[in-house]
């Protein structure tokens, strides 16, 4: 579940952010200046700060500039002020969009998880695994070959993330099995299978998985790349 940080020293504001993002099932935790914003950045990680810009203490401003010192989570700056040079200003040192005040709640709401949902597909994409035509997502257990997504099992996807973490080494099957199978199983002839299986799925011109006679398996590049 997201977390926002929720920065505004006048609490009914606060409150009508923090009540409108918590009913939409987004967690909050509420501050208001720049130092508790701070404090509260050390101690947990969030998908977002929403930040006020005219906050006794520490303004929005330099609480901004702090912020991109420790973490890179998006922050939209909430305003009073629209001029161009505030607005300008604000992306300058570090802010990813601003709303003004008076804001249409849902519009808040909506730049919110928008922006949390950008952010969570570039973590994606900063996470793939690419080898020749295959794109492989780890946190989401799923596999594509030339574009087109490929089902593979839990087992059959773990295998082939192993391969990942080895790619080039010869492994026996002895070793793909204590990685992948652990104690679970007791008959070592099933990786045969489910990389007969797998090839079957991605590989079936043994591209990628190559078979070192006598000695165990290898994931390579295709064609050296």
């Amino acid at each position: 579940m997201s977390l926002v940080l929720v920065a505004d020293d006048e609490v009914a504001i606060a409150s009508l952010i923090s009540d409108s993002l918590e009913d939409e099932g987004i967690n909050t935790v509420v501050a208001s200046n720049g130092v508790e914003v701070i404090n509260h950045i050390h101690k947990q990680q969030f998908d977002l700060i929403l930040l006020d810009v005219m906050m006794p203490v520490m303004g929005g401003m330099e609480t901004c500039r702090k912020i991109r010192d420790i973490v890179s989570c998006p922050i939209i700056f909430v305003t009073a002020k629209n001029r161009t040079f505030d607005t300008l200003l604000g992306l300058e040192i570090g802010a990813d969009d601003y709303i003004t005040k008076p804001f249409v709640v849902e519009e808040l709401v909506a730049k919110v998880k928008a922006h949390i949902r950008r952010e969570r597909r570039k973590s994606n994409q900063d996470n793939v695994i690419a080898i020749g035509k295959l794109r492989i997502f780890p946190e989401n257990y799923e596999v594509y070959h030339s574009n087109k997504r490929i089902d593979l099992s839990t087992r059959e996807f773990q295998l082939l993330i192993y391969f990942c973490s080895n790619i080039g080494k010869v492994l026996t099957r002895e070793q793909i099995f204590d990685a992948v199978w652990g104690s679970d199983y007791s008959d070592v002839g099933t990786v045969t299978v489910t990389i007969k299986n797998l090839r079957d799925k991605i590989d079936q011109n043994q591209e990628y998985l190559k078979t070192v006679w006598g000695v165990g398996y290898k994931l390579v590049h295709p064609h050296g790349e």
